[in-house]
């Protein structure tokens, strides 16, 4: 699985000043920031059409509060209306909202990156049909010079997550390996393996470690250490890379959300990723 293959680029949105119809599957902290945004019209030529959510009298509910009133629709029902979907839902249904679109040809902007790891059938199906797959940059930074690295020799890249602990409560690797995060009063390491690894144990948590390995070398050859830190309030990210090109050295701290696995961040990453799509200067590979 490639970088180039599944982020970036569009020739048919691109620059065409057609309107794109957006749909957003999953209502929780991302998506209802980026329903509240979209319906308001913050971005010219991305029009959102409809919503797709596990309880809809709830997503209702909610829509009506921000002022949005779309529709809500079963998934199965999005690839009729929309050309471009984003996934702000469980990593676990990632196959059920992507495959109709890609079947059909359209595009899915996903944010649960490494559930694409369990899912590779995907992105053949892509292939096949001339749908596509876009990971935004997410909570991360610099996917752009890792990318640009990667097509030279990139040596390694391993990058270190530090979170506050709410932040990784009830992370399976943790509850596998009987890791009890409760309570610390120092930074505890908790996890040192691979991207697709972590992508398993932490499937909440680290969908930014798999957008790092697909820009660059491959979540088998991406590092990654976690620590659960409780001296930090905010998720921080420590990436280094290694290659012919450039060595790089890059920290972002992001500010949570309400809900502590998700940073402030993101949903401003896919509002910038879709304004990308067809507007008249796009900045960054």
């Amino acid at each position: 699985m490639t970088s180039d293959a599944i982020s970036g680029g569009d020739a048919q949105m691109r620059n065409t000043g057609a309107t794109v119809k957006t749909a957003i599957a999953g209502l929780g902290t991302i998506g209802t920031t980026l329903a509240r945004q979209l319906s308001q019209g913050a971005i010219s030529g991305i029009e959102l059409v409809a919503i797709a959510a596990r309880d809809p009298q709830k997503a209702r509910a909610v829509l009506d509060e921000i002022g949005c009133g779309v529709p809500v629709l079963p998934i199965a029902d999005l690839v009729s209306v929309a050309d471009l979907v984003v996934e702000c839902a469980p990593a676990a249904i990632l196959p059920e909202i992507a495959r109709p679109m890609l079947a059909a040809g359209k595009k899915v902007m996903v944010l649960s990156a490494g559930a694409l790891l369990s899912n590779p059938d995907l992105l053949d199906l892509a292939k096949q049909t001339g749908g596509q797959i876009i990971v935004p940059t997410g909570a991360l930074l610099g996917l752009d010079a890792v990318s640009a690295a990667a097509e030279g020799k990139i040596e390694s890249i391993r990058m270190v997550t530090r979170k506050p602990v709410n932040g990784l409560l009830g992370a399976p690797y943790l509850e596998e390996h009987a890791i009890e995060i409760v309570g610390i009063t120092e930074p505890l390491k908790v996890f040192d393996g691979t991207a697709r690894e972590a992508a398993k144990g932490f499937p909440a948590n680290l969908n930014v470690a798999v957008a790092l390995s697909l820009a660059g070398i491959g979540p088998d050859e991406t590092r990654l250490e976690i620590w659960a830190d409780p001296t930090v309030t905010r998720n921080t990210h420590r990436i280094m890379v290694d290659s012919d090109s450039a060595r790089i050295d890059m920290t972002i701290e992001n500010i949570p959300t309400e809900n502590p696995k998700t940073g402030r961040i993101t949903a401003l990453s896919v509002l910038a990723a879709l304004r990308k799509l067809n507007g008249p200067l796009r900045v960054g590979t």
